[in-house]
């Protein structure tokens, strides 16, 4: 209420009326302040529940989006499979490597290869080749 209605309130109380006129000014006001009031607490509503939602996307992104964190434990759990991967490929290699090694200077093994692989004989010994035994799926 503005300065003049409260004064004209004041002179009604004093003049012994019963119930004071309340001017529509006055009236209109509180209702303004109500609606201004009811405004105001529409939007802290409005802008707690768009926090929440917000917060809600950033956590479900967070947890499930290209780079969240289910994509890094696939990350993680591939890159545990790729260094067993080079752990048994580096083996395989070492294995290899001493294989060529004693190819190049152990006659033994020289000799083994050559009976395996190409089938050769030294002079006097008789070779029995077995047939191999046929393939488990039939021909059509």
């Amino acid at each position: 209420m503005n300065g003049r209605g409260r004064n004209e309130l004041q002179r009604q109380l004093i003049a012994g009326h019963s119930e004071p006129r309340v001017p529509a000014a006055a009236v209109q006001g509180s209702r303004i302040e109500r609606l201004s009031t009811h405004a105001l607490g529409l939007r802290r509503k409005a802008a707690t529940a768009l926090f929440v939602a917000l917060s809600l996307f950033l956590c479900v992104y967070a947890i499930l989006g290209h780079d969240g964190i289910v994509a890094y434990q696939q990350k993680q759990h591939q890159a545990k499979q790729l260094h067993q991967q080079i752990l048994s490929l580096k083996q395989e290699n070492q294995r290899l490597a001493l294989h060529d090694e004693r190819l190049q200077n152990d006659r033994d093994t020289i000799e083994y290869e050559a009976r395996e692989q190409m089938h050769y004989a030294r002079p006097g010994e008789v070779i029995y080749t077995l047939p191999q035994a046929p393939s488990s799926t039939p021909h059509k």
